[in-house]
Parts: C-alpha cells; structure tokens; sequence
C-alpha cells in the first residue's frame, strides 16, 4: 500500500451504479463489486461523525477505521477505480451516512445503489431511507465474506425449541469439510474444549512472542492527529496504536499467529496475567471485522497448522470454532432477531453502568486491569470480556443497553452485527437463553483460578461478606438469591440455586447488606 493514494480516478460522465462501500466492508472482492465497471459506476465511502458518536467511541476505535477505510480507498484508486470518498475533516461534511449519501447522490446523479449487506441494523435502515427519499434502486446484496446467509441461518432455526451454537458449528463443519475425515471429525469428536481452559499456574506464561503490531505510516499518523483533535473528549488513548490497517499487514497478523501463538492458543485461551495484554490469542479479530482477511484463509491457514503437525488439534480446533462456530451464530442471531433483540432485558436489570468503566479507576485488580488494558489499546481477550467486565456488569445488574454501549464503544473490533449478541446475550442474558444456554455467573473464584489478578487484591474470592470480600462472590450469591425463583428449575442453574437453599436467613440478610452497600458506593 502507499503511504498515500494515488490521484483520484476522473468520474464517469454518467454514472450507472453508485457502490456503497461502508468502514467495515474493506473487500475488494465483495459481492458489490460484482459486474463494477469503471466507466460507468463508482464506488463512494464516507467518513462521517455520527459514526463515532452515536455511541461514545474510543479513540482506538474511531482510529482504526478511518485509517483503514482511507488505506482501501487508496488501493480502489491504485486498480483504477473512480472512488468518491469524503473525508472527516472535509469542509462542509454534513456528519451523517445518509447525508452525506445524499450530496453524492445529487452530484453524481446514479442511476441506481448497491450495497452489500451492512453489520449493522441502524445502518442499513438509514441508507435504505436515503435511498428512498430520492427515489433511487438500492440493491442489497449477501455478504460472501461469511461461509452462511442469514436465510440459511433462519431455516437452521425454524422448528427448534433452542438455538446452541454447536449444531450449527458441527452443520458448517460438514457442510464446507472443515476439520473432517472424510464423513467424521477429526480426531474423533467435534469438540476439544475440554482440553482448553488450562491456567499459567505460578509462574505465569513463558516466553511469550511478541505482539504483531505495525508502525503507523502517514496516512495513518494523518489520521492519529485528526482523531486527537476532533474527539479528544473519547476514551482511550492514542500513543500505542499499532492495528493493521490494509491487507498486507492483515496477512502479516495472521502469518505470525499461525507460526507463534497458535500452538499453544487452546491450552491458554481462557488464561489471564495481569500485565499481560496479548498472550496466545490471535489479534485478528479487527481485520476480520473490517473485512482485511477473509474468514476462509484464516482456518484453512489454521486447518493446515494441525495437518502438518505445527499445532495440536484441540488448539486449532478451539480457534476455527470461534470463527466458523461463533462468528457464524451470533451474524445468524443478529439479523433474524434485530430491531427487538436490541431492547431485550429478561432479567429486569436496571443500575447504571459504574463511571470507572471509561476511566479503569477502580481498586478491584481484574477489572483494572481489564479496562486499563482496553483503553490504552482498545483490547481485551473474550475471558477478560465475558468473565471480568461482563461477568461483573451482570452481577451488580447493569442495564444490558449500557453493556452494549460500552462494548460498542471501545473495542477495535466492535461492529454491531457481532458485538451485540455477545454483549447482550451470552454476557448479560438479556435475551433469556437465546443465545446462552445459561447466565455466566462465578464467584471471584473463577477468577482466581484463571489468573493472578487476586494475588495483589485486597479483596478475598473466598469471602462473601465482611471488609475483604470479594465484590464478584458477595454479588455472585446476591444475584442468585435475586433470581432464586427464575432459575429454580433451570436444567443448567438448578444446582448453583439449591446452594442457595442452604444459607441461612442470616446469611442471606448479611449477603444482600452487603450487595447493597457495594452497589451503592460504586454507582
């Protein structure tokens, strides 16, 4: 890529297709640029503030993208195509997608829009109603970057009583012959997690390799200075950006993952060290999410790992299905749920979302360490998501919309389609069990056991009650003496209630005390 785009291709006198290409569709070969032609279409981007602002993005978030979609831009006009891109600091930028669509729409005069289908719902209503007001086709086409349509994902869910993950990932796996013998698994069976959720133990990880990370060249340094200036109020910060940002650097990211993290990813991919942001896990979850790797290479790179002997197979099969198997499930529960999934709140959670969230000032060391880490480099493995900032938001029962938002806002990766199911469904069980099984509820022990963090704590995992009691224990039996009812019969919650029954009056009278007193001091 050059550190600069080449001058801009003169635009057709008349122009046919207007080619919508949004900030996380970096794809030169999505289905929107199908039949394109250069003489007679043209591809328009725009980078507008609505889409930093609608919710309190960070600067790490707001950086990647710009940079990104300035650099795909840059290689449309390198293969000579007419590209009409507006830029955030453009004079007269009307800060809206649809706006902005507008004033394209009045200058070139297309006969007609595509699109491929958007991850996000707001989007795509938005551009469907600008489409609308001026009278123009908008053609809205499959994302062929996933291996599934939505349509294939609606007719795997009619007719069942529960929507699991695992018949959808084992239907994929047969489907596309990934990770198959022939018409069986391979090794024998379709699910290594067991073999996953090992600990560093006290010494910590050893010999770690050190992080892919690219040295921003000068578009992206133009772009570090613009977001500085214009959302200096965000979160975040900006000095340790090091993202890919184009294709080449995409494909570096997952070279050095296969070759350096991937054996050892499963054994450690539930792991944390405090201190530690970037262990065996992969990174490439941004570029996927912008489109910069195509989800296809990514596990045949990794399928090829194990079949060369490079990798063991729990840890390559533990990461294609985060990619085939999640990926897949939560694009699948996004688009057949949306617009209500957005409000859900099955467990009538309504406190607010504590102020330290944006700042990392708390003296709970996982969570520190957890939001510290997702500022400064807008980060954080999914155990860190799911078992520390979500697994707490749950327990004090944070509204699940301010859940949302937060994770919205501040990790690099976060685009709506993806962010949400996983935010709102598996972490906070808004959605009753749609997408989990069951809340993801554990004391402070399960930290305890996952990571050092409690070692420097001042606070206990084994206590419930008292000055040193840990706020994950006291506010784990809290919420299952809230939901004592709810999940009495619950096939996968039954047994953590009937421990419930086992506490006295007192010692549930001293457990909500306690609760109450925390949840006061943090909102």
């Amino acid at each position: 890529m050059p550190d600069s785009p080449p001058h801009p291709q003169p635009m057709p006198d008349k122009v046919r297709h207007l080619v919508i290409v949004l900030g996380d569709q970096l794809n030169a070969n999505a289905a929107a640029f199908q039949g394109f032609d250069p003489a007679q279409d043209v591809v328009w981007m725009a980078e507008v503030a609505e889409e930093s602002t609608h919710v309190w993005s960070s600067k790490q978030r707001i950086a990647v993208f710009l940079s990104a979609m300035r650099h795909f831009a840059g290689h449309l006009r390198q293969q000579g195509l007419p590209v009409h891109y507006t830029r955030l600091d453009d004079a007269g930028n009307p800060g809206t997608l649809g706006l902005a669509l507008g004033r394209a729409i009045a200058a070139l005069k297309p006969a007609s829009l595509i699109l491929t289908a958007p991850g996000d719902w707001r989007v795509l209503q938005g551009l469907r109603a600008t489409a609308a007001e001026h009278g123009l086709p908008l053609e809205l086409r499959d994302d062929s970057h996933f291996f599934s349509t939505v349509r294939e994902f609606a007719a795997h869910a009619k007719g069942r009583k529960q929507l699991r993950l695992e018949y959808w990932y084992r239907e994929l796996r047969q489907k596309h012959g990934i990770l198959m013998d022939g018409a069986v698994p391979a090794g024998g069976q379709w699910n290594f997690d067991a073999d996953n959720r090992e600990s560093f133990g006290k010494a910590g990880p050893q010999h770690l390799p050190p992080p892919t990370r690219f040295a921003p060249d000068a578009i992206t340094q133009e772009v570090l200075a613009l977001v500085q200036a214009r959302f200096a109020s965000h979160p975040g910060h900006l000095n340790t950006f090091g993202w890919p940002v184009n294709r080449g650097q995409a494909l570096a990211a997952l070279q050095a993952f296969i070759e350096q993290r991937l054996p050892l990813f499963g054994q450690y991919e539930d792991a944390m060290w405090s201190g530690e942001v970037w262990l065996y896990h992969s990174h490439l979850s941004c570029a996927l999410n912008l489109k910069l790797l195509n989800p296809r290479e990514v596990i045949a790179a990794a399928e090829a790992a194990w079949r060369t002997g490079h990798a063991p197979l729990a840890a390559v099969e533990g990461f294609i299905r985060q990619i085939l198997g999640w990926r897949e499930f939560v694009r699948g529960i996004y688009w057949t749920q949306m617009p209500g999934y957005l409000e859900g709140n099955a467990l009538d959670a309504h406190a607010a979302l504590p102020a330290w969230y944006w700042t990392g000032k708390t003296d709970m060391a996982c969570l520190k360490d957890a939001i510290t880490q997702t500022l400064e480099h807008g980060y954080a493995h999914h155990i860190q998501r799911l078992m520390v900032t979500g697994l707490y938001a749950l327990l004090l029962g944070v509204r699940p919309q301010a859940v949302h938002a937060w994770y919205l806002s501040v990790y690099v990766d976060a685009v709506e389609w993806v962010e949400l199911p996983n935010t709102l469904g598996m972490s906070q069980f808004g959605d009753g069990g749609l997408m989990a099984s069951k809340p993801y509820a554990a004391t402070g022990k399960y930290i305890q056991r996952m990571s050092n963090h409690c070692q420097g704590c001042r606070y206990d995992p084994a206590q419930s009650t008292g000055d040193k009691a840990c706020p994950f224990t006291t506010l784990y039996w809290d919420f299952l003496i809230r939901h004592e009812t709810r999940f009495a019969k619950h096939p996968r919650m039954a047994l953590q209630v009937k421990n419930v029954a086992r506490l006295d009056a007192a010692a549930r009278e001293a457990i909500t005390r306690h609760a109450k007193e925390h949840r006061h001091v943090q909102l």
